[in-house]
């Protein structure tokens, strides 16, 4: 059985199912890793320029803040331990009003 395996490919084969199975696999690299990577990449870039003052965000280390200033170099949070500047790629989310509803908008019986 292994014999089957070490027997020397005959000189005569064709390089064609060879670079027909190249095409294959890189066309499948593109659409499971590449073509992924490539639309995470654009959805965090329009998220980062759709920053707004005033938003609640989570920093990529987990530190939670809301955005008091924007630079074009980054931003600056502002925490329950003081203002701190961060780079725009290293928030990683934002926090939706759902999740923390102001104060003002609360409704009082």
């Amino acid at each position: 059985m292994i014999s089957i395996f070490l027997q020397a490919a005959s000189a005569e084969g064709s390089m064609m199912p060879t670079m027909v199975m190249m095409g294959i696999m890189f066309v499948g690299f593109y659409f499971l890793m590449i073509r992924p990577q490539m639309k995470k990449s654009k959805e965090e870039k329009n998220f980062q320029s759709e920053l707004k003052v005033g938003s609640r965000v989570v920093t990529t280390s987990g530190m939670h803040g809301r955005i008091f200033q924007i630079d074009e170099d980054g931003v600056i949070i502002e925490t329950l331990s003081g203002k701190l500047k961060f780079e725009k790629a290293a928030i990683s989310r934002e926090f939706t009003k759902q999740r923390f509803p102001d104060n003002n908008s609360a409704k009082t019986n």
